[in-house]
C-alpha cells in the first residue's frame, strides 16, 4: 500500500472516531443533521460513514436516530470486565494488608455500582453485595468520583434536594459542591456514617484514559476507622498506584 493510500485510510479511520464520540454521550441516538454539525463534516460523509460502521454493527441507525451498536457494546463489557480481572491482584494484596473489605465501583449516573469485592476476614465487617447501586454523594466512592466532575456537571446532577440516608448525609447541593472542592484538593473521599450508620470508608478515583470511571475503597466499621485512616490511606493510595500502571501499560 503507498503513503496516499496510507493517508487515506488513516483520515476515513480518524473521522470514525470523531463520530463515534460524538454519538457516545448520548444513549437515545442523535440524528444525520446534529453529528454532521458536531463533526464539522458534510451530511453526505456522515451517512456514509455511518451506514459503513452499521455493517460492522458499530452503530445502528433506525427511527431517524444513529445509537451505539452492538458489536461497540460487547466491546465496552469487555473493558469493563478487564479493569475488574486487573486491578484484582492489587485489591487482594490491599484486603490482605489491611484486613478491611475492598470495593471496586464504577460510575452509573449519580450512583457508584459495586463491581467487584474482597471481603475482610475479621468478625465484625462492612460486605455489601456485588451489583448494588450506592447513592454518589454520600458515600466514600461515590464521591471520589463526583469529584471529577465539573460543578457546572454537579449543579446540573443536584438541582432537587439530595436523597438523605443519615443525619450525617450531605442534605443540600452547596453541600456537596464544598465537599467535592475539598476532595479535589486532597485527593481522597472519606465516607463518616453518611451512608449507613456503624459504616464508614475512604476511597480513591482510578485514573485511565477508559470511558469508564472507577473508584477503589476500604469500607471499615464505625469504631476502627479512625484509629486507621492513615494507615489505611497509604495503602489505597499504594494500591491505587498499582492499578493506573496496569492499566497504562
Amino acid at each position: 500500500m503507498d503513503s496516499d493510500s496510507d493517508n487515506a485510510g488513516s483520515k476515513v479511520i480518524a473521522r470514525a472516531a470523531q463520530l463515534l464520540r460524538a454519538i457516545e454521550d448520548d444513549p437515545d441516538g442523535v440524528t444525520i443533521t446534529a453529528l454532521a454539525r458536531r463533526t464539522g463534516m458534510p451530511r453526505s460523509t456522515v451517512h456514509r460513514l455511518v451506514s459503513a460502521l452499521e455493517a460492522e454493527q458499530l452503530l445502528m441507525n433506525g427511527a431517524g436516530k444513529v445509537r451505539v451498536g452492538p458489536a461497540l457494546a460487547r466491546m465496552a463489557a469487555s473493558a469493563h470486565i478487564d479493569v475488574v480481572s486487573l486491578s484484582r491482584p492489587a485489591i487482594e494484596t490491599l484486603g490482605r494488608r489491611t484486613r478491611e473489605t475492598i470495593d471496586l465501583s464504577v460510575f452509573r449516573g449519580s450512583y457508584a455500582l459495586l463491581v467487584s469485592q474482597f471481603a475482610s476476614d475479621q468478625e465484625l465487617r462492612v460486605v455489601s453485595s456485588v451489583g448494588t447501586a450506592f447513592p454518589c454523594h454520600c458515600t466514600a466512592p461515590g464521591k471520589a468520583l463526583l469529584a471529577a466532575l465539573s460543578d457546572e456537571q454537579l449543579e446540573l446532577m443536584y438541582s432537587a434536594k439530595p436523597e438523605v440516608r443519615t443525619a450525617n448525609s450531605l442534605s443540600s447541593r452547596a453541600a456537596i459542591l464544598q465537599e467535592m472542592e475539598k476532595i479535589r484538593r486532597q485527593g481522597f473521599a472519606i465516607d463518616l456514617e453518611e451512608h449507613a450508620m456503624g459504616v464508614c470508608a475512604v476511597s480513591v478515583a482510578i485514573h485511565s484514559s477508559l470511558n469508564e470511571h472507577y473508584a477503589v475503597s476500604v469500607a471499615v466499621p464505625a469504631l476502627r476507622f479512625e484509629a486507621s485512616i492513615d494507615t489505611l490511606l497509604a495503602s489505597l493510595r499504594q494500591c491505587k498506584a498499582e492499578i493506573e500502571e496496569l492499566l497504562h501499560s
